[in-house]
């Protein structure tokens, strides 16, 4: 299976979709949350070049952006073969 890192803050609403799409798939992921997290943020930022909105979504180090690029990843048939599912 893939790994997968999600940035989130706390009751942040496209935090808690992008985590239903991946708990629906029955994907493992890493939460890191930069609520409080001012250095774990500034990494998020550099890793997501520049993205300061949550989630940031990252699987197997790569960036997929944020709940919309993740469901959009997905509609288009993208997200299981990252996910090993295809």
């Amino acid at each position: 299976m893939a790994k997968i890192e999600i940035y989130t803050k706390f009751l942040c609403p496209y935090c808690t979709r992008a985590k239903a799409l991946f708990d629906r798939k029955g994907a493992e992921y890493e939460e890191i949350d930069v609520t409080m997290d001012r250095a774990g943020f500034d990494k998020m930022v550099d890793r997501a070049r520049g993205g300061r909105t949550v989630p940031q979504i990252f699987i197997d180090g790569k960036h997929i952006g944020g709940s919309d690029d993740l469901a959009a990843l997905d509609a288009r048939g993208g997200l299981d073969p990252l996910l090993g599912m295809a």
